[in-house]
Parts: C-alpha cells; structure tokens; sequence
C-alpha cells in the first residue's frame, strides 16, 4: 500500500515537472519589439525609387527588370513607441515602403537591407493590386509568391483599385491604419448593395483554378480618402482583369446573386415623380437553368421583403394599400432595371458570366455543364435571360394616417 502511494507521488511529481515546460513558450520565437508587422501590401507597375537610383549612378546597382513595386504597410517598433511618446495628432500610426523589381519574393528580402527588424507577414489584412497592373499580368502570376509563403495570413483581403493601389494605404486621419480600415470597410454589406462579399486570397486561388471569370471589389483613392466604388470583372481564361463594373451595375450583380445583406433601392413615383426609396431587409435569388436540345437559357426569380424608408410623393398615403402597390411596382421596376443592364454589359460588352449563371448550369444539368464549361463564357453571351422580380413592402414606419 505504502509503496503504491510513492508510486503515486512520483508520478504527480513527474506531471508537475513535465508541465513546467510548455510554460517556457515558444523557443523560437521573436520579441515582438523586433519585428515590423506587415499590415498591408499595394502592387503597382514598376517605378524605381530614388534609393535604386542613386545606386545604379554609383554603379552599385544590380540587373533586374523594374517591373512591379510592391509598397509594406508597416507597423515597427519605432513608430509605435514615437506615437506613444509624442501623442500629437499629426502623428502617423504606420509607415510605408516601397520595393521595386521583377520578383515578390526578392523585394520582400531587399527590405532586409534597408531596415534592423525582420518582415513579419503573419498579420497581413489587405492586398490592394493596381487595375493597370492587373491587366497586365494574370492574378495567378502577381499572388503566386504569397500563396506559397508559409507566414502570411491566406484570409487577408484582395481587392483592385482604380489608380496607384499605393494610394489608397494613405490616410490623413491621426491614428487610422489605412489596412485596417479597407478591411473592416467589408463588413458594410448589410448597409449597402454596393460591396462583394470579401475575397480572401485562398478564396482567390480557388477562383484562379476554376478557370472562371469573377469579380474583385474596386476602390478609388484621392487626398487620402478611400471609397469602395464598384467592382473589377476578372475573365477566367485569361486570369486578367478586362474592365470594371459601377456601382449600379455591381448592385445588379447583388440582386442577381441574392447575396445582399441590406441596402435599399431609389425608385420614382410614375406620375408625380417624386422620390420612393425601399429599405432591403431580406433578399433571395434563384437562378432556372433549361436546357432542350442545345439551346439553353435561364430565368431569375427575385423576392425581397423592406420597408418604405422615404416617401417624397406627398399626396401618397403610405398605410393605402393602392399607394404600397404602386410603391412596390415602382422598386420592382428599378430591380429589374438594374439587373438587365449589369446582364447587358456582361453578355454584350464583356462577353463573361461574372454573376453564377454557370454555377447553377452545373449544378442542375451536370453533363451539359461538362459540354460548355471550356466556351462557357461566350456561350453565355448569347443565351436568354428572364426575369421575375417581386417586392414587397412589409413595414412603412410610424409616418401616415389611416383613414
């Protein structure tokens, strides 16, 4: 008995010692005051800077091909300590810096010449790719580095921007972190028809191998300010980017989908013409493939519940059931306008199926998805499209008098 309680103390003892190790953490790690947390990455085509300038007079440069500059968003120790310190409005949270060359992977170690502490990717939230460099290159080409990189984060943000993609890691507001910003900015959807569901660069990479078209959420800088505005149409065969989409259009793309969130929809009262606005409190989309023979067309089926959020049409009655129903005919109308015209651009101007259509053809006729898949593109530019649209107007607010 005696030697079973010694036994059992031994082995108390040994668990004690063995779980002293786990406390000594990760042995090799890095202090967190010697890294600089890369927060956000911009690529533009290339431009030297005036460091690799002076170089090349001096002599002392390499050869290389200056064909993308990449631009850190980071966040070092220095910055953070003289924020802390100084406390003044004026101060930046952030700094960028930017490389230029021919290789991602290169441009990334070359910042090793110019700084004392080590890129840490791990906590990258957005990469922001030019829209002149995306037609340029495939997005296969321009990610493939960081899709294989071990340390950076696969669920950061991917979106194009109209203009330098440098610009839009700018901000005049003290404090803000412009990456910080774009990503959270994602999380308006159910606001506003206007913004994509986010695309992560593990959700891009999925897109790149499925060899269909898609779209990237667009943004637009000036002075500092950033708005998200519409999106990129990316073509599948080629992997590059062959225009943009408004923001009207891109709401087209939402009621098609059936993936808003929240929104609303500007309509006008057919006969005075004043002002109807519908508030989007839910939204759903089905998308009809039929197939007889060879030919092959689809019918879409919108309905959404809201409510009457402004009423410009001063003699309108909003508790009538006369005036909701030409209130909800008038939003249907704008639905369905909206729809038409983003298919219109797809089918006529772009010739590519951005918004699923393909997907559900697929789904429900498997072997005519297997005959079309490798053409799908421009066999969508010439299929009919039908369009069912129905709103209903479930809530008005407190404004109206019942008669």
């Amino acid at each position: 008995m005696k030697q079973t309680s010694n036994r059992v103390q031994f082995l108390l003892v040994l668990l004690s010692v063995l779980l002293v190790f786990p406390l000594a953490g990760c042995w090799s790690s890095h202090e967190i005051e010697e890294q600089s947390l890369e927060v956000g990455v911009a690529f533009d085509k290339g431009k030297e800077s005036m460091i690799e300038e002076e170089l090349d007079e001096q002599g002392e440069g390499y050869e290389r091909k200056n064909l993308i500059t990449l631009t850190y968003q980071l966040i070092t120790p220095q910055v953070a300590s003289s924020t802390t310190k100084q406390g003044g409005p004026q101060q930046k949270s952030y700094v960028n810096v930017s490389e230029t060359g021919d290789s991602a992977f290169q441009m990334v170690r070359e910042l090793s010449l110019r700084s004392d502490t080590p890129l840490n990717s791990s906590h990258l939230k957005v990469m922001v790719i030019s829209g002149a460099l995306a037609r340029s290159y495939s997005l296969e080409q321009l990610v493939d580095q960081s899709l294989r990189d071990n340390d950076l984060r696969p669920s950061c943000l991917v979106v194009i921007s109209k203009g330098r993609a440098r610009d839009t890691l700018e901000s005049k507001t003290a404090g803000e972190i412009p990456a910080f910003r774009l990503s959270g900015m994602v999380n308006n959807t159910y606001r506003t028809t206007r913004i994509l569901p986010p695309m992560s660069l593990i959700k891009l990479a999925s897109k790149i191998q499925s060899g269909s078209s898609f779209l990237l959420q667009n943004i637009v800088s000036a002075n500092g300010e950033i708005k998200f505005a519409g999106a990129a149409v990316i073509k599948g065969k080629t992997g590059k980017m062959i225009g943009f989409l408004n923001e009207e259009e891109l709401e087209g793309v939402t009621w098609i989908t059936g993936k808003g969130q929240g929104g609303l929809v500007k309509s006008f009262d057919k006969k005075t013409r004043q002002l109807i606005v519908y508030e989007i409190e839910s939204m759903k989309s089905h998308i009809q493939p039929h197939v007889k023979g060879n030919n092959i067309s689809f019918d879409v089926h919108i309905e959404s519940e809201g409510r009457l959020s402004e009423n410009g049409v001063v003699s309108g009655n909003p508790f009538e059931n006369q005036f909701l129903k030409k209130a909800q005919k008038a939003s249907e109308k704008e639905v369905e306008y909206l729809v038409k015209n983003v298919v219109e651009k797809m089918q006529k101007e772009y010739k590519v199926d951005v918004a699923g259509f393909g997907n559900r053809l697929r789904i429900t006729h498997p072997r005519v998805w297997k005959r079309v898949k490798e053409n799908w593109d421009q066999t969508f530019s010439e299929v009919p499209i039908n369009y069912d649209v129905k709103l209903t107007i479930k809530d008005y607010g407190t404004s109206g008098s019942k008669k």
